[in-house]
């Protein structure tokens, strides 16, 4: 198993900014974020392949940039332009068999970090 970690959650105000940044202690094909709200399902953010090529979830589009380095196993997420509908639990989701077409389905992914809280206030 890959253990993860993540770091950078916090409080902003709306229109503000935020990094995640999730660290793995092994390389990984397929890595991402998701974020679940409190009374909604998961969903994810972004997944990012080990081949450098990012896919994201529509909401965020414009606003947030994931960037990985497989160097470092890392795989950090800028959010920009952040509103109260961003406020989740925030985790980094990684595994082998994940590909770009099912990114999405967080049943495919078997390691999980424990989640970072982003707060954003109107």
């Amino acid at each position: 198993a890959v253990h993860l970690v993540e770091s950078g959650g916090g409080s902003v105000q709306a229109g503000g900014s935020l990094r995640l940044s999730c660290v793995a202690s092994d390389y990984i094909y397929y890595m991402a974020w998701f974020r679940q709200a409190p009374g909604k399902e998961r969903e994810g953010v972004v997944g990012y392949d080990g081949s450098g090529i990012p896919r994201y979830e529509d909401s965020v589009k414009g606003r947030f940039i994931a960037s990985r380095d497989n160097a470092k196993r890392t795989l950090d997420l800028q959010m920009n332009g952040l509103s109260p509908e961003d406020t989740a639990m925030y985790y980094c989701a990684a595994d082998w068999g994940v590909r770009s077409a099912t990114w999405r389905d967080d049943r495919l992914y078997k390691n999980w970090g424990q989640g970072t809280q982003v707060t954003v206030s109107s």
